[in-house]
């Protein structure tokens, strides 16, 4: 009883460590993340995408208003696993920056710059007496100015992870077991886009519906961040035969 009333006092104080060094806080906001659908992101020779499962808890809700792929600058895009309105505040700080270091300096900004002024922003919740962490994880994809495709991820301790593929939120271990075996360094934005929904079906029984998920990608070309339509969704599921199998939903 004592051990366990005094991990109590330390889930209490958000910015107090444990005497084992671990911030209780911050490990629940990690598990909030995972309570989160799965967003993936690839990073490809052409580029990078951004991939996410939006699934829906009723066939009333309007699946246009479950937001999880975001455009942080013209060449940035952002996905997230974890409390949407939590998501949304970081999105909205990540414009923000984005739009003052256009004014700033005249350029667009990088994404490692904006990756660690956002990752610098959740880890002062870390800190600060009377907040709590963020409860959400942020995959922050884009084209640096060498017009490298770059790809980063954000943790509720404010720690920023570059990778070449990974997954957050529900079925994480599943999926990036999945990309791992899978992922290739030649793939091209295309293939990109295959691997990811293939990754996303290999925690969905190997099916999705185009309606269901969302994918964005910013080229290396152009560096335009793109969302891709539910007819282009359609196409890539069905050349992949992941589409649900119809004459059994009838």
């Amino acid at each position: 009883m004592q051990g366990q009333s005094q991990q109590q006092a330390y889930d209490r104080g958000i910015t107090i460590f444990s005497p084992d060094g671990r911030l209780y806080q911050v490990e629940y906001a990690r598990e909030a993340v995972k309570r989160g659908t799965a967003s993936i992101g690839i990073r490809t020779q052409d580029g990078v995408v951004l991939a996410v499962d939006k699934r829906i808890r009723s066939p009333l809700m309007e699946r246009s208003s479950v937001e999880k792929i975001h455009m942080a600058d013209d060449h940035i895009g952002i996905a997230s696993a974890g409390h949407v309105a939590d998501a949304r505040q970081l999105i909205d700080f990540a414009r923000r920056e984005a739009q003052v270091n256009e004014l700033r300096y005249g350029e667009p900004i990088d994404v490692e710059t904006l990756t660690k002024s956002v990752t610098d922003h959740i880890q002062q919740y870390t800190q600060v007496g009377g907040a709590r962490p963020f409860g959400v994880a942020l995959i922050i994809g884009g084209i640096d100015k060498d017009g490298r495709p770059r790809l980063y991820e954000t943790d509720p301790s404010g720690t920023p992870y570059e990778w070449q593929a990974l997954a957050v939120g529900a079925d994480r271990g599943d999926i990036r077991e999945y990309l791992e075996e899978n992922y290739r360094e030649d793939l091209d934005l295309d293939g990109g886009v295959g691997l990811a929904l293939e990754a996303l079906a290999s925690a969905n029984e190997n099916e999705l519906e185009p309606e269901g998920i969302g994918i964005a990608t910013i080229d290396v070309e152009d560096r335009q961040f793109r969302e891709l339509s539910d007819e282009e969704k359609r196409s890539h599921l069905a050349e992949l035969e992941l589409l649900p199998d119809e004459s059994e939903q009838e």
